[in-house]
């Protein structure tokens, strides 16, 4: 993943955004349990964007921060994507779950921790170094495909940057 792509603290009313960021392969912090001053000081010290559904939380940020307008998944994704320019990252360098960096992982090494099916029709697999979760790009791969693809035409987030 390249320095130039933007990174996100994300308020706890935008949780589902958060793991799509990371589905994007973005580094997204989700915040929970913390109060705006936190996030904001959090967000500064770090150099990340703030994304809120909170006016005031957003101008606290300043130019760092964005009030995002919708409540919808769809909405949020379409506005911050076409305020940030966001591009899809197939490495999957992030864990939806917890953030954590994801590495490549031999698939010899994941008998009895994948279902079989997967093993077999797959070659591809990441574990995130934080939390053990284990990915691979199986059928739901084309449903988030899908849906992204709906969100600023099929062309805008078809290619890592």
């Amino acid at each position: 993943m390249t320095s130039s792509r933007p990174t996100f603290s994300v308020d706890e009313m935008l949780g589902t955004l958060a793991r799509w960021l990371r589905i994007l392969g973005y580094d997204a912090v989700y915040h929970r349990d913390q109060n705006d001053n936190q996030i904001v000081e959090f967000a500064r010290a770090e150099g990340r964007l703030l994304l809120t559904r909170d006016r005031e939380l957003a101008m606290r940020a300043g130019d760092r921060g964005l009030y995002v307008l919708d409540d919808d998944l769809i909405g949020q994704l379409k506005q911050v994507s076409e305020e940030y320019d966001l591009s899809l990252d197939e490495t999957m360098t992030r864990c939806t779950v917890c953030n954590g960096q994801l590495d490549v992982i031999d698939p010899e090494d994941l008998e009895g921790e994948v279902p079989e099916g997967a093993l077999r029709n797959n070659n591809l697999f990441y574990r995130c170094r934080d939390c053990g979760k284990i990915y691979w790009k199986g059928s739901h791969w084309k449903d988030i495909r899908a849906r992204l693809d709906t969100i600023n035409g099929s062309d805008q987030m078809d290619h890592p940057r």
